[in-house]
């Protein structure tokens, strides 16, 4: 979807197996780098561990690069910012009908 869009994007290597956080994908349109965690799910929901969401955000303040949620809601992506995830006790979650979520056509007028 990223490089039919012209924005460059690769796989982190690694993402989830080193001792060093890494996100799932990074891209760039030539203007702006994103860092993106990917999650897919059946539900309507999806829980993010709290842990996972500051090391996005460390991560991507070290890379000068926006932290992007991107979920894949059944057959349907849908992306967020930090500020669109609901905070809970133990994690953050965000919903398919969340009103802030942005859809692919949305996303890459980033």
């Amino acid at each position: 979807m990223l490089w039919g869009s012209n924005w460059a994007a690769v796989r982190a290597a690694g993402s989830g197996v080193t001792k060093f956080y890494c996100p799932d994908v990074i891209a760039s349109n030539g203007k702006s780098v994103i860092a993106f965690e990917c999650k897919s799910t059946k539900y309507k929901y999806q829980h993010l561990d709290s842990q996972q969401i500051s090391d996005l955000e460390k991560f991507a303040k070290a890379f000068n690069a926006k932290p992007v949620i991107a979920v894949k809601f059944s057959a349907e992506w849908k992306f967020f910012g930090i500020d669109d995830l609901q905070k809970t006790k133990n994690h953050f979650s965000v919903t398919y009908d969340n009103a802030n979520a942005k859809f692919f056509s949305d996303f890459v007028k980033f």
